[in-house]
Parts: C-alpha cells; structure tokens; sequence
C-alpha cells in the first residue's frame, strides 16, 4: 500500500471518498467495510457517513456508533446528511443548515470527530456551508461541474479547484468533488485527466459485484497516473489555498428562497 503524502494545493493528487448511507443495513456494510480494509491502488476511502434518523426507525444507536468508529479507524471520517429522508437526499422544506448544526453536535457528543462534510444530493447554501465552517469541516459538496440530474433552479456549489471560501464572517475549507465512479473510469482511460482527482462511490455500489469491479478498476489506474493521498491530507495543505467568495460558487436557489425542491432527486447521492 502507498502511504498518503500530503500535497501541497497546486500538486497532482487522487483522493476518494465513500457516501456511506447505509450503515446499519449489514450487507452494505459488509462491502463497504472490506474495501476500505482494502483500498485499490492504495487510496484511502473516506467514509463519509449519514447519520441515523430515528424518525425513519433508524434505532441502533449502538452498531451505527461501533461502525462508524471501525470506518474512522481505517481512512478519514466524514458527516453526509441526508436533508429529508434516509431515501430522499435533497431538502424539501426547513432549515438545512440547522440540520447540519444539530447532526454534527449529535457525532461530537458521541465522541466522534468527523474532519469533512458532504451534503446530499450536492445541496449546499451559505447557512450550510455555516454550519460547516462552526463545525470545523472541510466541506466536499462543492462540484467542479453541475450534476446532470439537479434542476435548473436547484441550489449547489461549484469549485475546480481546493479553496479556502469567505463566508463573509468566517472561511470554510474546500475540497471539491471531481468525478463520480463512472466519469472517473472514462477519465483514466484518455488523455487530459484533472490534476486534481477527488472520486466518490456510494457504498450501496459495492454490492453490485460488476459495479464494484468497475469503482476498484478506476482507483487503481487512477493511482498510477495520480499521486495517492487522502482527504485529510489534502485538507491540511489548505492553509495556502487561494481565497474565493461564496458569492463566486453558489448556484441555484436555496430551499425557502423561491424554490422548495419538490422535484428534487429522492435517491441517495
């Protein structure tokens, strides 16, 4: 296994990262868990974990926290919230950003320390991207291009590059999120890969084995055409990233702000 290194923000670097939501389902857990023991090509998997919502019936406290301490213990640990539902990723109504707050304090009173955040469905607005920055997260929600799927008006962020982001009162850390399993096969395999790699696969994928062959094939051709290093390591050369507004990334329209997201994509991102 090649050890993590960490780059400064202007190196080539492959990062990657795990939307782990559903850790409680054995099976899932059970693919995911043997990959990250295992990661191809030496990439640390982040596991950036989906807390458990009692108000979906979501009540084993105890093997979601033995869990997401053994995920913590093999790669970066990370908090993904689900807004709605565990099934529905995207907020249709409330404060998301509250949401964010109160999850986050939920992980540090269980004596967890997640380091990165994601937002489901890729949703993200200043109140969000607040309560990250209050958290001390470096967030990976931000996306160097607009998922195909969101609509028109759907709020997001977008960032080619890590940066540090004025909130206006305090700065959040960015690392943005470059390609999913199957763009990223598809880079690897032609010329003009970013220097920034940061892939993410869903651990509901591994159960599929064709699925996971692909997403195990792609991070080890990935790593020999990037330098393997992990999320956490790339967060601590963030100190000398450049500086951009929130203004310059957000996109869409936040939740309350003339769109509810109604049609927003239910399923997990």
């Amino acid at each position: 296994m090649r050890c993590a290194m960490p780059p400064t923000v202007t190196e080539r670097y492959a990062v990657v990262s795990c939307h782990v939501e559903r850790p409680l389902d054995d099976r899932v857990w059970a693919a995911f868990a043997a990959l990250q023991e295992r990661p191809p090509g030496g990439l640390r998997v982040a596991a950036l974990i989906r807390p458990p919502d009692p108000e979906a019936g979501e009540h084993d406290e105890p093997t979601w926290l033995e869990r997401a301490r053994a995920a913590a213990s093999r790669g970066p640990l990370g908090h993904h919230t689900h807004f709605t539902s565990p099934t529905h990723a995207r907020p249709t109504g409330g404060e998301p950003g509250e949401r964010v707050a109160r999850e986050g304090a939920w992980l540090r009173d269980r004596g967890l320390s997640p380091t990165l955040f994601c937002g489901g469905g890729w949703y993200t607005d200043a109140a969000v991207a607040e309560a990250c920055a209050a958290l001390g997260y470096v967030d990976v929600t931000p996306r160097a291009s607009r998922p195909s799927y969101l609509a028109e008006d759907g709020a997001w962020a977008q960032l080619g590059r890590p940066a540090r982001v004025d909130l206006g009162t305090t700065m959040l850390g960015v690392v943005p999120t470059t390609h999913g399993a199957g763009d990223l096969l598809r880079a690897v395999v032609r010329p003009g890969l970013a220097a920034q790699v940061h892939a993410y696969f869903h651990d509901t994928d591994l159960v599929d084995p064709r699925r996971r062959r692909l997403i195990a094939l792609g991070l080890r051709l990935l790593s020999r055409r990037r330098l393997a290093s992990d999320l956490d390591a790339v967060a601590e050369s963030l100190r000398t990233a450049p500086v951009v507004r929130w203004a310059e990334i957000e996109r869409g329209e936040p939740v309350g702000v003339g769109s509810a997201e109604n049609g927003a994509v239910g399923g997990p991102t």
